[in-house]
């Protein structure tokens, strides 16, 4: 029998799989490559640059829109971060589910 942990995990993986289906083909293709376990050399490094670019949401191109593409990139490696995202994923179903391309 799963545990609480693990039906967490796949409720936040089936969130994920939703949203990065709204995605241009394109961008869902550079963000499952991102996504491959063995990745991690470069997913954390773009994780990075997404919320220092964040940060700088002032600056033209940048904005606030990067930094849940940081935090979503760094919970694949990073514990606490992945319980996060997992909580804003399932806020986003709750909310706004037009966004993960379910009926509202």
């Amino acid at each position: 029998m799963p545990s609480q942990d693990q039906n967490e995990e796949a409720e936040r993986q089936r969130r994920m799989e939703l949203l990065i289906g709204r995605l241009p083909q394109k961008i869902q293709d550079a963000v499952n490559w991102l996504l491959v376990p063995e990745r991690r050399w470069v997913r954390i490094p773009a994780g990075i640059l997404f919320l220092a670019g964040g940060m700088l949401w002032f600056l033209p191109i940048l904005g606030a829109w990067m930094l849940p593409i940081g935090i979503l990139l760094l919970a694949e490696d990073i514990p606490w971060l992945r319980h996060l995202s997992g909580r804003g994923l399932a806020w986003m179903e709750r909310e706004h589910p037009t966004w993960l391309g379910l009926k509202g």
